[in-house]
């Protein structure tokens, strides 16, 4: 997926270039543990520039999240095309994600893990991505009378997969149960 192995180019608008440069080091190092003065100085930008275009850390968080749902979502449903556009079209598509040298799980669950309990638009704009993600899944069925079910069940399993993914050595192992949990939703 390669979504934050972006090099900032100092040409770029400053909005821009800030709203990059918290993408990578937000999704990379944490959101608490990336401060604003880090992203000013990486991206650039002078104090009163960053503010004038967010005014708070709050503000580019949402827009950071917001960021990084349509980069995600615009990659996810590409990967599925060209991976057969069916349920079995979600492995390899995950797989390339995972084995990502810059794969650090899902922003999304990252996220209302630092801050939810906090900032309440981080749970929204989550909420809002899951259920695109979950969307994006529903497309892949075919049709029958338990297809949303049988989505929130595929897109729970691709979450675990997900955290299973970023606390193991290897991607392998999530990858090979989410096989066996697809595989058993598809022989019903």
């Amino acid at each position: 997926m390669q979504t934050n192995k972006t090099r900032v180019s100092p040409t770029l608008p400053a909005r821009e270039r800030i709203l990059l440069t918290a993408h990578e080091l937000f999704y990379r190092d944490g959101i608490r543990a990336t401060g604003i003065d880090r992203v000013i100085a990486e991206s650039g930008v002078t104090k009163v520039t960053f503010y004038r275009h967010f005014p708070s850390k709050n503000d580019l968080i949402c827009e950071f999240l917001e960021f990084r749902h349509r980069r995600w979502i615009e990659w996810f449903v590409d990967a599925l095309q060209r991976h057969g556009e069916n349920l079995n079209a979600l492995l390899p598509a995950l797989s390339e994600w995972f084995n990502d040298g810059s794969f650090r799980g899902c922003a999304f669950i990252n996220s209302v893990g630092e801050l939810g309990a906090v900032l309440p638009e981080v749970v929204e704009i989550s909420r809002r991505h899951k259920l695109e993600m979950m969307e994006a899944i529903a497309r892949l069925l075919p049709p029958s009378r338990h297809r949303a079910v049988d989505a929130q069940a595929v897109a729970m399993a691709i979450d675990g997969a997900i955290i299973r993914a970023q606390f193991d050595q290897s991607p392998e192992p999530a990858l090979h149960v989410l096989n066996r949990l697809l595989k058993a939703l598809l022989a019903k």
